[in-house]
């Protein structure tokens, strides 16, 4: 087979006529081009399929159109939400229909019947938002409840790690048992409601005549030719994904048509509307954290602990913690963990605190009473349990890249068994692993008997691929031994449909394959998934290898060993970058909502590039740099997230390589070389103010800078930084000895806002110590990343380095105001000279004044009058620093300060002041949190940004002059008041 065989569309879709219909007829966009099949050809899984082309419906009439023209042009249908999913069941040679972008609304929560209206696209956690104003929730919630949508939650039949409160509320932990009513479409354009059916409305509408009869009477027929093998075969445990859900067919579960589709993974029907039910939620919670011996006995004592009804309950084991040390993630809360080498998680709920701890304390007696007892900590505080939670949450993030080992991948990520079978099959588990010469680390709801783990395999060469395969037999063979299911959460797709014979037998097999020509006898929906499904070794990512790098990358990229191909391969498809709120990746997703435009739709990218069949041109692709252009390069990604993708060193090492040979846009050259500009600008501020502010003149520099119009230009100060601090003398009372410190004059301060370093002497000076600058006038080239101009940034750095060598060997800090800047010296500077032992250590002396202080001057203590203050952190301080430290010293000050959960101001350097798309997306970004909660400040409330962009966004959106944290502790030391 041609290696081209999963990309060009089944020979019998005509695609272009197909395209046009569909843009014709449709309201949403419709995609066909070759970067937009490239973005949903796969989702978090090991499989990749080049889709036919791309729809995202506005509507339910919408949706009906689509598929009503994909049936006349005989083209397969793949339904999509958030495109999470580990099993290859979110990607085919098909039309994608993506209800994310717009079929995305809570239509109604009805909280005295306890029920919810959703439509498909709809997120989790806007559901459990909405409900817990009436103190409800819905019970399954995936690790992507943040983003993940409620018609894939459907399509998988998801859990979640609070699925077992769902199963004490009488309701069960799946997605299955929480649905009511599904309004569905079936491919040959029938819209019916399903529920729960009782026995005369069956007769009824079967007597009605018509397609829906038809369905319905198949149906009842299936469930009663093979009622008693599905009351055999289907194993009675908590996680019991694999397999359709024709259980809810039988009579004693009320021939429920609409749970007996949930988790059918788009291969049966599409789901336009749901009906849900909520369940309540505990107002109050404690978490209890039981270290043991080891995994294996943390397992064994689950029987025990689910007697006490926890709200949650999971397990993990050493492995995954040692990873995590490794990573260096989360530290605080890994240290948090008793001893052990295996521990158990026990959320317990309650009307009351009181309540939800007496509960976990009697737990604690219990578990105190065996032999060895286990370790405990009890978390009562919720900023406390979210430290510990967040471990198990970085199960991925520790396990998809351990350093110095092979990748990991799914494959055998969710088997399932009882809970009281759950120690004993873990060390067979374990065991088989070895015999394999496998290694992964233990995690999951161990509450519902769930596993989860990614393991080493070798999918890259035809050896590797065949142990993968034989190693599935057997794991297959073994979690079925123990009455358990290949897939307790993820679902069968393609990973593990071929092997649903091994667990249901031939006669349910044909069962399945009966289900689905039920409600799509042409095959067309989500075909090759579930039922007669495709080789379990077809269609692997890495089937051709890993693709390689055309040619050398400037960027070393140390933690994936230099390797550009193996960067490419960092994104693992979770999505966390599609979050609508919280944190600050990804401000251009959220802007636009589009695929392209999240930090997974850009990785995706980069990989098919490498890779040459859908996007082909390499290093010099449109549809790289299209998707690349809007992405501001505020690094949130890095530390956000779960596997470290650092899309601004992408976008950066991806335009040097795209722009060599080529003249870049003049917005580069303006606004890359601003050091030198600002350097020629200091020898007459007046003059290149008279041209930069004056009305008529500054239209022309604006224009000639392809900067936007509405944009005012920064004015350049009268004096700069340096020359004021080469003129001055010791100010009186400043100490003449000290411990010496560097101050790092950078572009933005020195040649703009002098007065915030000013103020930074001064107050290093008061804490007692003795303020050097560097003699030469260096930069770091931050400007020059944006743009791609890596050489040009190299040599700057190059500079920077030798004319900092004797103070970096003698060990000073360097102290940074522009935390863009910092960054640079603590990120980009060690990713381009790796093995450079003077950037090692300038990387790890650069400190932000905050953290400077905190270290270095704890006795520092200056304090201001009684203040509020609105606090805007820098999206690299963000990243790269965190806001500890200002948090420790703006406490001190005695200031009443929020830290903003506004994400990405929008500025982003230069992004924000270039014309077009660019300031637009700047604009959104600005007037999704920040701006407003600016603008509703008090006039005696301080407004705090360290970042010259950050402070650029607020003064131009609302008027109001962002403060620096220099300027702020100067005016403590004089006992000011807020300014205005």
């Amino acid at each position: 087979m041609s290696p081209h065989a999963h990309i060009d569309p089944p020979p019998d879709v005509d695609a272009a006529a197909l395209a046009r219909e569909l843009s014709h007829s449709v309201r949403g966009a419709v995609r066909f081009d070759d970067g937009s099949r490239a973005l949903y050809a796969t989702d978090a899984s090991n499989y990749r399929q080049v889709p036919i082309g791309v729809v995202l419906p506005e509507s339910a009439e919408d949706v009906e159109r689509a598929i009503a023209i994909c049936r006349r042009f005989g083209a397969p249908v793949l339904t999509r939400g958030a495109g999470t999913s580990l099993a290859g069941q979110c990607c085919n040679v098909a039309v994608v229909l993506d209800f994310s972008r717009h079929l995305n609304r809570v239509l109604a929560v009805d909280s005295a019947k306890r029920l919810a209206r959703v439509e498909p696209g709809a997120i989790l956690d806007d559901l459990r938002g909405q409900a817990e104003r009436h103190g409800l929730t819905f019970g399954p919630d995936p690790a992507t409840h943040a983003h993940c949508t409620l018609g894939g939650m459907i399509g998988n039949d998801s859990c979640g790690v609070h699925s077992i409160l769902a199963s004490f509320e009488g309701e069960g932990g799946r997605t299955a048992d929480n649905v009511a009513e599904l309004d569905v479409l079936t491919y040959d354009g029938v819209r019916m409601r399903v529920g729960k059916t009782s026995q005369a409305d069956l007769a009824r509408a079967i007597g009605e005549g018509g397609r829906r009869a038809e369905i319905l009477a198949a149906l009842r027929r299936l469930a009663e030719r093979h009622a008693d093998k599905i009351r055999e075969k289907y194993p009675k445990i908590p996680r019991r994904v694999s397999g359709y859900n024709l259980p809810y067919l039988l009579p004693e579960n009320g021939f429920h048509v609409a749970r007996a589709l949930v988790g059918s993974e788009g291969t049966c029907v599409t789901v336009l509307e749901a009906t849900v039910h909520l369940i309540p939620s505990p107002p109050a919670r404690v978490l209890l954290v039981a270290g043991f011996p080891d995994v294996f006995a943390a397992a064994d004592a689950v029987p025990e602990v689910l007697r006490h009804r926890p709200a949650g309950l999971e397990g993990l084991d050493d492995g995954l913690v040692n990873d995590m040390r490794s990573a260096g993630l989360h530290p605080g809360g890994v240290a948090m963990l008793p001893e052990g080498s295996g521990w158990l998680l026990v959320e317990m709920g309650g009307a009351t605190p009181e309540e939800a701890q007496d509960k976990a304390r009697r737990l604690m007696d219990e578990l105190s009473r065996a032999r060895p007892a286990p370790a405990m900590r009890l978390f009562s505080r919720p900023e406390e349990a979210r430290r510990v939670w967040r471990v198990r949450e970085s199960g991925l993030p520790a396990t998809a890249h351990p350093r110095g080992r092979p990748l990991t991948w799914e494959g055998w990520e969710d088997s399932a068994v009882a809970p009281e079978k759950l120690g004993p099959y873990l060390r067979d588990l374990r065991r088989l692993w070895e015999r394999h010469g496998y290694h992964g680390d233990l995690y999951g709801h161990f509450g519902d008997g769930c596993v989860h783990t990614r393991l080493d395999f070798d999918l890259e060469t035809p050896e590797g691929v065949r142990r993968f395969r034989a190693f599935l037999d057997e794991a297959a063979d073994l979690v079925l031994s123990y009455g358990g299911s290949l897939s307790g959460e993820h679902g069968d797709g393609q990973s593990r449909a071929e092997l649903l014979p091994r667990m249901f037998g031939p006669e349910l097999t044909e069962a399945f394959r009966e289900f689905k020509r039920i409600w799509d006898p042409d095959g067309k929906m989500n075909p090759g998934k579930v039922v007669d499904p495709n080789p379990i070794v077809a269609n692997l990512r890495l089937s051709r290898g890993r693709p390689a790098a055309a040619v050398k990358a400037a960027f070393r990229f140390p933690e994936d060993g230099g390797d550009f191909s193996r960067v490419a391969l960092r994104c693992v498809g979770v999505g966390k970058c599609r979050q609508p709120a919280g944190g600050t990746m990804c401000p251009s997703y959220r802007a636009t909502g589009e695929e392209r435009h999240s930090t997974r739709g850009r990785a995706r990218l980069l990989f098919e590039m490498l890779r040459g069949e859908a996007i082909r041109g390499g290093w010099k692709s449109e549809e790289v740099r299209e998707a690349l252009d809007l992405c501001l390069a505020c690094k949130a990604c890095k530390t956000e997230c779960p596997v470290g993708v650092d899309m601004a060193t992408y976008k950066a090492e991806f335009l040097s390589h795209y722009y060599e040979g080529r003249l870049r846009p003049r917005s580069a050259y303006a606004f890359g070389g601003i050091h030198r500009w600002a350097r020629l600008a200091s020898l007459a501020p007046g003059l290149a103010n008279l041209f930069t502010q004056t009305r008529g003149l500054s239209r022309l520099a604006r224009a000639a800078a392809g900067i936007a119009p509405e944009r005012p230009i920064p004015a350049f100060a009268p004096r700069t930084f340096r020359n004021w601090f080469a003129g001055r003398s010791l100010s009186v009372g400043a100490p003449a000895e000290g411990k010496r410190v560097l101050l790092w004059p950078d572009t933005f301060t020195n040649y703009f806002q002098p007065e915030i370093a000013r103020a930074a002497v001064q107050v290093l000076e008061t804490a007692g110590f003795r303020v050097e600058v560097p003699l030469e006038d260096l930069c770091c080239g931050r400007p020059l990343y944006d743009y791609g101009m890596l050489g040009a940034a190299q040599h700057l750095l190059r500079r920077a380095l030798a004319a900092l060598k004797d103070p970096i060997r003698e060990g000073l800090r360097l102290v940074v105001l522009e935390p863009s800047c910092a960054a640079v010296f603590r990120d980009e500077l060690t990713n381009l000279f790796p093995e450079d032992e003077d950037a090692r250590r300038l990387s790890r002396q650069t400190e932000l004044l905050s953290g400077f202080l905190e270290r270095e001057a704890p006795g520092f203590r200056p304090r201001l009058p009684p203040g509020r203050a609105l606090v805007q952190t820098h999206c690299h301080q963000q990243a790269l620093f965190g806001t500890a430290d200002d948090e420790a010293l703006l406490a001190r000050l005695g200031l009443d300060y929020r830290i903003l959960d506004a994400g990405c101001c929008g500025m982003a350097g230069a992004f924000g002041f270039e014309r077009g798309e660019h300031y637009e997306v700047s604009i959104q970004c600005a007037e999704r949190v920040l701006a407003p909660e600016v603008r509703r400040a008090g006039a005696d409330t301080r407004i705090l940004a360290d970042g010259f962009s950050c402070r650029e966004q607020i003064r131009h959106r609302t008027g109001r002059r962002a403060t620096h944290l220099a300027e702020v502790l100067r005016d403590a030391l004089a006992g000011r008041p807020p300014a205005p």
